[in-house]
């Protein structure tokens, strides 16, 4: 039997899929490559092409592969442009959501591992944040994770298909040999871009608001390290395969970090001036998100690797340094 990596030429889903071939797992992967590369999937997984809101092409694929477990990836995430475009993204990622669990269903798939946000929690009124706090997301990308946690429950109400679905709070980092890594066009993600501005490729980094209710008035996130990411998602596979109910789980390092703190610690990481400046609030920010993430700790096991901001700055820059232009390196 194989996983399904739906979006596995993405950024996290490339990482899954290395670490799912890494433990000798069968690896089918689907993605329609708007936004994920082709030269990310590691060589050992199954590629099939394709968009999931297609119905036709999950038929063909799930005919095709003894698929036991779907881990889905798939969804569009860039905060302003939800505000700008956002039935695009209820489009995308909730109309790509009921049509692969109506194919699930009809292929007798029973399980998904589901890739959640922070953003569903809207502005938190308590820090950190856990899984029991209210779910008022303040931007339609994190409306529409929330809508299709929602659906995935009525799904397995009616279905019986078991989920896990990971909150995610910011991932930043990549594989320590430097072989894949967070490639974005166009780059929202702070951590790339301080290391484009560090690498010489961007001319400086745009600081969005100083004026935020945090010690220093800049954003206040929670960073984990893709890999810890990745490892998470494998225990929550094993946590489905042992029988267990569905259930919802934080990722975070349970630590906050500014935008002005990330900075200083790429400065060390790279050993580069990094100019910067402040520019106007984006729309949809809320002022912090720090998780706690004691449940999925205690109840999946999980252990996350990477504890330092620092070393998760420097495999990102280990990749930026090794592939300064992305993928577009590597075809």
């Amino acid at each position: 039997m194989s996983i399904l990596v739906i979006g596995g030429a993405g950024y996290i889903g490339s990482h899954m899929v290395k670490r799912l071939v890494e433990n000798d797992e069968e690896v089918v992967v689907a993605d329609d490559l708007s936004r994920g590369h082709r030269a990310a999937i590691n060589d050992k997984a199954k590629f099939y092409k394709g968009d999931i809101r297609d119905r036709s092409f999950l038929d063909g694929l799930f005919e095709k592969e003894a698929i036991d477990t779907v881990v889905h990836f798939a969804a569009y995430s860039i905060v302003p442009e939800s505000m700008e475009k956002p039935l695009k993204y209820f489009d995308n990622n909730v109309g790509g959501m009921i049509t692969l669990l109506e194919a699930m269903r009809d292929h007798d798939v029973k399980r998904i591992i589901f890739s959640s946000t922070a953003a569903t929690y809207g502005v938190p009124e308590k820090s950190p944040i856990s899984e029991v706090d209210a779910t008022k997301p303040i931007n339609p990308y994190g409306e529409s994770k929330l809508m299709m946690e929602k659906i995935i429950h009525w799904a397995d109400e009616a279905y019986g298909i078991k989920f896990v679905a990971l909150r995610y709070f910011n991932v930043a980092g990549a594989d320590p040999d430097g072989s894949i890594g967070e490639d974005h066009g166009p780059e929202t993600h702070l951590v790339p871009i301080i290391l484009q501005v560090a690498l010489g490729t961007r001319e400086k980094l745009q600081i969005y608001g100083n004026d935020y209710n945090t010690p220093d008035g800049t954003n206040v996130r929670d960073y984990v390290h893709v890999l810890d990411l990745a490892d998470a998602h494998i225990l929550a596979i094993k946590y489905l395969k042992d029988g267990n109910s569905s259930d919802v789980f934080n990722l975070g390092s349970s630590s906050g970090f500014s935008v002005q703190e990330m900075l200083e610690a790429a400065r060390e990481a790279t050993n580069k001036e990094i100019p910067a400046v402040v520019a106007p609030r984006r729309a949809g920010d809320p002022d912090s998100l720090i998780a706690d993430s004691s449940k999925a700790r205690s109840v999946l096991g999980w252990n996350p690797k990477y504890d330092d901001v620092k070393e998760i700055i420097k495999t990102a820059w280990n990749w930026t340094q090794k592939h300064p232009k992305g993928y577009a390196d590597r075809k």
